[in-house]
């Protein structure tokens, strides 16, 4: 049997939550292959990532594993979506339907993660009006009218650096409470405001800056 722990007065560290995906996914696929337990030290041989600092990782949420057993891979699944909310619909709107957003609205995967996007907004008229995977996308002004019809905390920024400060406040002033941010500039907003920045072009750098590193041996 395993047991459950909590350690709610812990407040996790980033680093850790950034893990707990690649612990999920990992699970998941040992789960498909008809794997019952997995431990930390299988975990880490399939991610290279120290076995001890898995189970560091793990500590933070409600589960723990037997000795020379592993972790129930059912049970572990179960909490890493409950503990990462996953299991929960989050409603989202996106603004800016360029490539990236025309993208992110294709990808029907962020809906396993809990992620629902409802509907985008962007000031072409080629789009406006039309729909991408079933989203429908609105004019810009019409934002503060839909957010009173629909029940949407989350916005996603995909627009141009150069409106993105004047879009993040449009969001706020209308009520969204989170940004997830892919533009490469580092918006302003209110310390309520949660914003988890992802910049494709900051990890490009990185990719690039080590590969060169790379070459030069």
């Amino acid at each position: 049997m395993v047991t459950r722990t909590r350690k709610c007065t812990d407040k996790i560290p980033e680093p850790t939550l950034r893990r707990l995906p690649w612990y999920l996914s990992n699970a998941k696929l040992l789960k498909e292959k008809g794997e019952k337990y997995v431990s930390s030290t299988q975990i880490s041989k399939e991610i290279n990532i120290d076995a001890s600092q898995i189970a560091k990782d793990l500590s933070y949420v409600n589960i723990a594993g037997r000795t020379r057993v592993g972790y129930e891979i059912e049970l572990l699944i179960e909490v890493l979506e409950d503990f990462l909310g996953f299991t929960n619909i989050h409603r989202a709107y996106l603004f800016g339907v360029g490539s990236l957003g025309a993208a992110l609205l294709q990808d029907s995967g962020l809906l396993h993660f809990g992620l629902e996007i409802v509907g985008a907004f962007d000031i072409n008229p080629d789009l406006v009006g039309t729909s991408i995977n079933g989203i429908p996308i609105y004019h810009s002004d019409e934002f503060e009218e839909r957010m009173k019809l629909d029940r949407v905390n989350i916005g996603v920024l995909t627009v141009p650096i150069n409106i993105a400060q004047e879009i993040t406040d449009k969001m706020v002033d209308g009520g969204i409470k989170a940004v997830w941010n892919f533009t490469p500039f580092r918006i302003r907003v209110p310390e309520h405001i949660v914003v988890q920045n992802t910049s494709l072009y900051a990890h490009l750098a990185v990719m690039f800056n080590r590969l060169n590193e790379t070459l030069k041996k």
